[in-house]
């Protein structure tokens, strides 16, 4: 029974990366690609229907970890206390940027807003890859399962760990990279002319570093992680995830360079989650890794609920997820195609 919560924490936690990952990469590209207020209008209007229920799948990942790993939540959550009150600022801050806009029309009130949003939508893409690089990495469990690390290292060789340290920060800014292309090529779909041209150059540029960072975060990802190789090892069929994420690199840069918007955003779907899913199938059966000494991690056997909680949990998470599903796939679909110019029904937020 854990393992298949462990596979629905997964599925959660990939459908967040997909859906909200544009919009937070549709934030960070915000001030980059519009060079006007309808511009800028326009990128809020191309997530404005849809960023909030994104953000369901979060709430949902969440409640799978304290439903049925309540040991990992516990750990984690005190662990990593100030990052996640951090996170949860952002968050806040990035949907009222959103949201107050255009309450008021003042020289000051607009740009002020317009530039909260790109900032906590960056430093929200920041510090999801961060806490991935931590759960990849591995924190100091000690006997009782807690742990503290210091919101930095001092970045001296040796000199231990801390949640942002090189290897955190080299995720961190890989993942901003991976969301920026991300949201600047749902801009490119739902938008034309001007700025849907320089969301595709936007893009174009974006990947080459995007390439480079995946290399990198895979070589030293199994450097500082020994149980990636094992589990891949012992587990073959898990090597389709990386392949996936490859295709989905390649096949993003063919279908961009044609100009072939749609494809291009469902190939960044699949790179999306082919790495998240390859980090996932890499630590199998550990949920949180101890650095220091490996039999303290835990894992989904030693971190489960119990099988009573389990069963009728599982119950309450399916038809709580289909109703979730079903929202997710009317919204997409009745706000499907271009934006309509502002002032037509239906033509979206701004």
């Amino acid at each position: 029974m854990e393992d298949v919560w462990f596979c629905l924490l997964v599925a959660s936690l990939a459908v967040y990366v997909v859906l909200d990952g544009f919009d937070l990469g549709a934030g960070i590209i915000h001030l980059l690609v519009a060079r006007s207020d309808v511009e800028r209008r326009a990128v809020l209007r191309s997530i404005g229907p849809v960023w909030d229920g994104n953000e369901v799948w979060l709430l949902a990942a969440g409640g799978t970890i304290f439903l049925a790993f309540p040991a990992v939540y516990a750990s984690a959550l005190s662990g990593f206390y100030l990052p996640v009150m951090i996170l949860l600022w952002l968050l806040i801050l990035r949907a009222i940027s959103i949201e107050f806009r255009s309450h008021l029309s003042h020289p000051v009130w607009v740009p002020f807003w317009d530039a909260l949003f790109p900032l906590s939508s960056l430093l929200l893409a920041v510090f999801l890859g961060v806490a991935l690089g931590n759960l990849v990495r591995g924190v100091p469990l000690d006997e009782k399962g807690r742990f503290f690390e210091p919101l930095w290292s001092d970045f001296q060789p040796g000199s231990g760990t801390g949640i942002l340290d090189g290897y955190t920060i080299l995720v961190g800014v890989a993942a901003v990279a991976s969301l920026a292309l991300h949201g600047a090529l749902w801009v490119a779909l739902k938008t034309e002319g001007a700025l849907q041209d320089r969301s595709r150059r936007l893009a174009r540029r974006v990947w080459w570093a995007v390439a480079a960072l995946t290399l990198l975060i895979t070589g030293f990802s199994f450097a500082v992680q020994p149980q990636l190789a094992r589990s891949l090892a012992a587990r073959p069929w898990a090597w389709f995830f990386p392949a996936a994420a490859v295709a989905g690199l390649g096949a993003l840069r063919w279908f961009l360079g044609r100009g072939s918007d749609g494809k291009a955003f469902l190939a960044s779907c699949a790179y999306l989650l082919g790495m998240l899913a390859s980090a996932f199938a890499g630590l199998y059966p550990l949920l949180l890794p101890a650095s220091t000494a490996p039999e303290r991690s835990l894992t989904v056997a030693n971190s489960r609920a119990g099988d009573y909680g389990l069963r009728g949990g599982l119950v309450w998470w399916l038809a709580g997820m289909a109703l979730a599903t079903a929202y997710t796939a009317y919204s997409y679909r009745r706000f499907a195609g271009k934006l309509r110019p502002e002032g037509e029904e239906g033509g979206g937020y701004g």
